[in-house]
């Protein structure tokens, strides 16, 4: 059976994949990029996240690049215009760029197959071992089981599913964050509704069993910012495991049941006969699920602080975002005034195997932390720096973390990347 070599194998299409796979590809190296969905673009275009953010911190840009590119493309694609960030004071959700899914999606194929990438849909690992000098990796497609093999390993899958595999040791929380899936409802006028008397069938309907107190986000009374947002993102599914293939079932099932619950619930209500479901997400949206352990974690106390690290590969901004286990809220923390959190390298590097690097949301942190550092915006970042490591280090021979910190940043910044300003102490 032929075996496939490639210089750099990237798993996951989403957030962080597309940029480390493209930026691997600028460098020469020959690269493979795997998902599992049927395009690219991950939560954007699956779960419908499709408001990447943030790139921006007071009034200034902190994260650019491939990803930050890619995003300007779909916003000039679909005639709209980027918002003017500068001396911008409003709350964070407002400052999202939105996309439109399925033009941003389809720009991210056209991106992958300019750049050279060979492209594997409707795939995912089967197994993955390193020999002590490439990484053997055995891929389950529609055909069967292929056997590659790469230089170095980028695991974007955002559950670290090929660190997992490769008996690489994952972190859990014991208590994680509920997903959401995204709908989108219409048929309805907000003002023209009995507030109190909507409040009142929502609370009957709760202690009866007829709906979740966690389905519409949050208790107290949820309904009237449910019905304004039209149910965008706001769905709590409380107890999802993203990382296996039986919890993601049983997240989507759960996904499907919470949708129909609150379809039929408000259906029922006067004012909202005439209620319409326009969309549903394809996909569950996974806010945690594992982490990596990692060389460097980063905590909470780290994020808050602005702490730069010495072997930091980019910023991050976004407030410490905990959507409460139970689904009842969210506990918010905001950066103070003119603090950038950045992550380090030593967040991306699994402790067991400095050959392989992570992106995106499985990097090395605690929850506090990880609910910022998980947002679209710092995936693109910490993608685009996993694919420039796991390039640069595979064509010198060396681990990721042999690759100097200065010359990380050249190839980022020739790039378009912003990259932190180090220490006084860090390697140049």
């Amino acid at each position: 059976m032929r075996v496939h070599e490639y210089d750099i194998v990237v798993i996951g299409g989403g957030p962080s994949g597309v940029p480390a796979a493209v930026q691997a590809a600028r460098l020469g190296a020959r690269t493979l990029l795997v998902e599992k969905n049927a395009g690219l673009g991950g939560t954007t275009t699956s779960a419908n996240v499709a408001f990447p953010g943030l790139f921006h911190a007071w009034g200034e840009q902190v994260i650019a690049g491939i990803g930050w590119e890619l995003v300007c493309r779909a916003v000039e694609l679909g005639g709209d215009e980027l918002p003017d960030f500068r001396h911008d004071e409003r709350p964070h959700w407002q400052r999202q760029v939105r996309v439109n899914a399925p033009l941003y999606g389809a720009l991210l194929l056209e991106e992958v197959h300019n750049s050279g990438i060979e492209l594997r849909l409707h795939t995912m690992p089967a197994s993955a071992h390193w020999t002590g000098e490439l990484w053997e990796l055995q891929l389950c497609g529609k055909d069967g089981l292929e056997t590659v093999t790469a230089r170095r390993l980028v695991d974007c899958t955002g559950d670290a599913d090929v660190i997992g595999l490769a008996g690489l040791e994952r972190r859990r929380n014991p208590a994680r964050q509920p997903g959401t899936i995204d709908i989108r409802l219409s048929g309805y006028d907000v003002d023209a509704l009995d507030h109190d008397e909507l409040d009142r069938r929502h609370a009957l309907a709760v202690e009866s069993g007829e709906l979740l107190a966690s389905d519409l986000g949050s208790r107290g009374r949820p309904l009237l910012p449910f019905l304004a947002k039209r149910g965008e993102n706001a769905i709590h599914l409380v107890g999802i495991e993203g990382a296996t293939s039986r919890g993601r079932t049983a997240g989507e099932l759960a996904g499907g049941a919470a949708v129909l619950r609150i379809y039929r619930f408000l259906r029922s209500l006067p004012g909202l006969e005439d209620l319409r479901l326009d969309f549903r997400a394809s996909e569950v949206g996974v806010r945690e699920s594992v982490t990596i352990a990692a060389r460097t974690t980063v905590t909470g106390q780290d994020y808050l602080a602005g702490r730069v690290w010495a072997d930091s590969v980019c910023h991050s901004f976004y407030p410490i975002d905990i959507h409460r286990p139970d689904g009842n809220g969210i506990d918010k923390t905001h950066l103070r005034h003119g603090v950038v959190p950045t992550v380090p390298r030593g967040a991306m590097v699994p402790a067991g195997n400095p050959y392989a690097v992570v992106a995106g949301r499985c990097v090395g942190s605690d929850q506090a932390a990880n609910s910022a550092l998980r947002v679209q915006a710092t995936a693109m970042a910490t993608g685009q720096a996993a694919g420039a490591l796991a390039a640069m280090a595979a064509d010198r021979g060396t681990d990721v973390t042999g690759v100097p910190m200065a010359d990380l940043h050249r190839v980022l910044v020739r790039s378009g990347a912003i990259v932190p300003t180090l220490p006084a102490s860090a390697e140049v």
